[in-house]
């Protein structure tokens, strides 16, 4: 009997070892503002990173593999396998926001969980700070990381300091200041080396979404000041020893051959930033814009035995269908409804294909559809404002349709819709087809967000408390910048500015409050001062311009009124007014800026210098 029991017990083991064999691992890791000039498969030679040089050697580069313009749809799209619109995650998420990935939606984890799968995310999240969004409520057995931006701290009415948490599952494990984010690339890889040595004999799922590259930039110590490209050149070398730490830990456990590793990045180079922000090599545009530069990212696919060394994949592909790839590759099959946008690239990958596995890409900016492409066509059917690019894109800001062939011309520069009448109606027709859809306001087929009740911050902040003063406004000189706790309180109100400007030059911000999704500003643009008004993302803003030019120093009077109605002033000139969408809906989370805008754009400035010269008796007033 015994020897019975012994032989069913190993049995039982070697099929559950051969189940485990037979599905593959599957390794994401996905990096935070990474352009596609960046590394060096795709160009860089400042910053090192063999260990992608040699990633790319053993495996797989696509060069036409799609994320999104900003981080929260981007994450969304990669585990749900659908464009942000769909799942209505159409912008950047803040802390102790309501709304998040909706829990009813299916995550790449909880797919792979059905096929016997264990997982963990180890990393930034974004989608969603309040409990009930979390990686945990998603399809991971556990989470560690930091759950949005590095660059939304709050000060933390304990301690007094600008924070931001680090969470061990649900729960807030530390309090992370600036200094401390210097270890963060070496602790998620630590997490995520063990993970990978607990869980070997078991098909597991590991997501590691970056911190780095964002800013703040916090390179570790071993890394700081060792590239040849300032400190963004370090964090990305520290990058790419993470990236050899987990592969040489796949090698070491015999596990390379049954793991496909996935490494991508969620959005282009963060180019307001400057030195901080990264490249996007020959292509067009960066974060925030559907240019190519802002969505087009560096992806390589590795598989020792599956896929071939040193290989290039030119087909359209993208975060989107991931999710349907590890499904497939895990033996199970995504179901039809709900429905997804993605679709399997297994046979891209192995090589059995060159042609895209899905019909079209769209590119969309918020709700906004802006552009679709099929094969080497890329139309563009709104305006594309750059949103960080270093051109002011004139030739891209009216509503006539652009036509693109990227096989000829990457960076997106001669409109040839006249030459191919054609093609242009094919893709218009796609595009309608899509924009009814999930797009615009009145969408067919989009499912909801996820919205809580009374949502907080995951821990006690000073603004909770309410001990956030507000700040004197008519102290600030041009180039201070206050949090937006002590900033005039905008959501939801009317609000009038005031303000006395002296300057010679034509172009340049003279106040911004707010970024992608939600803000005000007031810019000089073309010799006359313009007043705008953003209530989402894309296309979702409103600005209206004086008739006459601004005479040198004139007073202001911008007002946003409980209507929506806005109405500009300058000096004694009769008022232009226009209509907002409707009125800011929160508080925008980024600084309020005098005299230059230290975030994401509100709208397409056309002066890229600061403001030189005063501005005075600057008020905000609010009901």
């Amino acid at each position: 009997m015994k020897m019975l029991l012994a032989l069913l017990l190993g049995l039982c083991v070697a099929r559950s070892v051969d189940a485990a064999e037979s599905k593959p691992n599957i390794v994401i890791i996905f990096i935070d503002d990474l352009g596609y000039g960046d590394i060096g498969p795709y160009g860089a030679t400042k910053q090192k990173t063999p260990n992608l040089d040699r990633m790319a050697s053993e495996g797989m580069k696509l060069t036409s593999f799609y994320a999104a313009p900003v981080c929260s749809v981007s994450r969304a799209q990669l585990l749900t396998g659908c464009y942000g619109a769909r799942v209505s995650v159409p912008g950047v998420y803040f802390p102790g926001q309501p709304n998040g990935l909706n829990p009813a939606e299916y995550t790449i984890a909880e797919r792979l969980k059905r096929q016997g799968y264990v997982t963990k995310c180890v990393g930034k999240w974004h989608l969603g700070d309040q409990p009930e969004f979390l990686p945990t409520r998603q399809g991971f057995d556990h989470y560690f990381g930091i759950p949005y931006s590095n660059d939304m701290q709050r000060k933390s009415s304990e301690t007094g300091e600008r924070v931001v948490p680090l969470l061990r599952d649900e729960t807030v494990a530390e309090l992370l200041t600036d200094e401390a984010q210097s270890r963060i690339v070496e602790r998620y890889t630590t997490e995520a080396v063990g993970f990978i040595r607990e869980n070997q004999q078991k098909p597991f799922l590991l997501y590691l979404p970056h911190t780095a590259v964002h800013t703040p930039i916090h390179a570790g110590a071993a890394f700081a000041g060792k590239s040849a490209n300032g400190r963004f050149g370090d964090w990305v070398e520290e990058v790419d020893w993470s990236v050899g730490r987990v592969l040489d830990t796949l090698r070491e456990l015999k596990l390379a051959e049954r793991t496909l590793v996935v490494f991508t990045t969620d959005n282009g180079p963060w180019l307001v930033k400057g030195a901080d922000g990264g490249v996007a090599g020959p292509l067009r545009g960066g974060k925030g814009s559907t240019w190519e530069g802002g969505v087009r990212v560096p992806t390589i696919a590795w598989w020792p035995g599956k896929i071939e060394p040193g290989s290039r994949c030119d087909a359209v592909a993208g975060t989107i269908d991931l999710l349907p790839t590890a499904v497939t590759l895990a033996g199970g099959k995504v179901p039809d409804q709900p429905v997804i946008d993605g679709r399997d690239i297994s046979p891209l990958l192995f090589g059995k294909t060159t042609q895209s596995q899905r019909e079209a890409h769209y590119y969309f900016s918020g709700y906004n559809l802006q552009a679709v492409r099929q094969g080497p066509w890329k139309l563009a059917i709104a305006p594309q404002p750059g949103t960080g690019s270093k051109d002011a894109n004139t030739d891209a800001s009216g509503n006539a349709l652009r036509l693109y062939n990227l096989d000829t011309e990457i960076g997106e520069q001669s409109n040839v819709a006249a030459q191919h009448p054609d093609i242009v109606a094919r893709l218009q027709q796609l595009a309608d087809k899509m924009g009814a859809a999930i797009g615009g306001n009145s969408p067919t087929e989009r499912r909801p967000a996820g919205v809580v009740a009374n949502p907080k911050t995951l821990y006690p902040t000073a603004e909770a408390d309410g001990t956030a003063k507000p700040v004197n406004l008519d102290r600030l000189k041009p180039g201070d910048a206050v949090p937006s706790a002590k900033a005039p309180q905008v959501a939801n109100k009317g609000f009038t500015i005031t303000c006395t400007v002296e300057t010679k030059q034509s172009d340049t911000v003279v106040l911004a409050h707010g970024g992608l999704s939600a803000g005000y500003a007031l810019h000089l643009k073309d010799g006359r001062i313009a007043f705008v008004v953003r209530t989402g993302v894309g296309a979702s803003f409103t600005e209206i311009t004086a008739v006459t030019e601004f005479s040198g120093k004139d007073r202001v009077v911008a007002t946003l009124g409980a209507d929506n109605t806005m109405t500009l002033k300058v000096g004694d000139h009769p008022p232009v007014t226009g209509k907002a969408n409707k009125l800011i809906g929160r508080q925008p989370q980024e600084d309020f800026c005098v005299g230059h805008d230290n975030g994401n754009p509100i709208a397409v400035y056309t002066g890229k210098d600061r403001f030189q010269g005063s501005i005075t008796n600057l008020k905000v007033i609010t009901p």
